[in-house]
């Protein structure tokens, strides 16, 4: 029971309706290719926990608006220590040449590795964090971010949950001009981050689909720089020789080692998109959490009433 509230009380409470359906940000809209540069000019940072993290989830739809003339960049907030082969400093040095390759392969101008440890991110300082990203976003005077969704249910890494909560928190206060006034005499200018695209590994509430049919091939030549940790990697010639060593073989990992490689990652670590895809009539798919720009009120207002004098 509730304190000071008997069952019978509570009981006999009138019922509440339950509240509305929470579509802020609007009802599921396919995203598909453009021709032309579109989004000539305007700059995207793609921010992963993890080496491996927009590589599985989003490198589709980064390569996406790569191709309509976004400037990328990218940051990796870990070092990834916990995650690969041998001892720390061997995993630490593997993952950061991953990590290099992968923003290379994607066409990344630069990638900014923060250096915090892999899984302990809850003992860090979110504030500390949260300056840093402000800094980078003025710094490259972001227009779109692409990370984990602060809001995804169920997220069990805390990289994860701490990074992406800070990145929501420094997109917006990167616009204003009070915030750490350092970065104006350092020759920065206020820029608000207003277009997010939010992933997340499990339950999310999805309004945006992006159909990546186009980029899936450089999706998996993202995924093949992943070879310290993650599902893809050289996972296609790992799983061909134990089973040869089974005295099995499967005709997917057929060929040479690239191409075992590759077909291992298309098979298995693109089933996601595979499955997305089918959802929607599409071939391949990555899902989001989308916030745009919107318009304001006074500006939609004066779009539908103003007049010329």
């Amino acid at each position: 029971m509730q304190y000071g509230i008997t069952a019978t009380a509570l009981a006999q409470q009138p019922l509440r309706p339950a509240p509305d359906a929470f579509d802020e940000h609007g009802g599921v809209v396919i995203e598909r290719a453009r021709t032309g540069k579109p989004h000539q000019g305007k700059v995207l940072v793609a921010i992963q926990p993890h080496s491996d993290d927009i590589p599985i989830f989003a490198a589709g739809t980064v390569f996406k608006l790569l191709d309509e003339g976004y400037t990328g960049f990218m940051i990796r907030v870990t070092n990834d220590d916990m995650a690969g082969p041998g001892g720390i400093a061997e995993t630490v040095t593997a993952n950061e040449r991953d990590s290099f390759a992968v923003a290379r392969v994607m066409g990344m101008k630069k990638i900014f590795d923060l250096n915090y440890n892999n899984h302990m991110m809850d003992n860090i300082a979110k504030s500390e964090l949260r300056a840093r990203l402000i800094f980078l976003f003025r710094l490259v005077q972001a227009d779109t971010i692409v990370t984990y969704d602060p809001w995804g249910a169920y997220e069990e890494n805390p990289d994860h949950y701490v990074t992406s909560q800070c990145v929501e928190a420094a997109a917006w206060m990167a616009g204003g001009g009070k915030d750490y006034p350092e970065h104006f005499e350092a020759g920065l200018k206020p820029k608000g981050v207003r277009d997010k695209y939010y992933f997340a590994r499990f339950q999310q509430r999805v309004n945006r689909v992006v159909d990546i049919s186009s980029t899936v091939e450089r999706k998996v030549d993202a995924n093949l720089e992943n070879v310290a940790q993650g599902p893809a990697g050289h996972n296609g010639i790992r799983l061909r020789d134990r089973l040869a060593r089974e005295g099995k073989r499967l005709s997917l990992l057929d060929g040479d080692d690239r191409t075992a490689n590759r077909n291992y990652i298309r098979h298995f670590v693109l089933a996601r998109d595979r499955e997305i895809g089918k959802k929607y009539g599409l071939e391949y798919a990555e899902h989001f959490h989308y916030i745009g720009p919107g318009e304001s009120e006074v500006e939609s207002y004066i779009r539908k009433n103003g007049v010329a004098r």
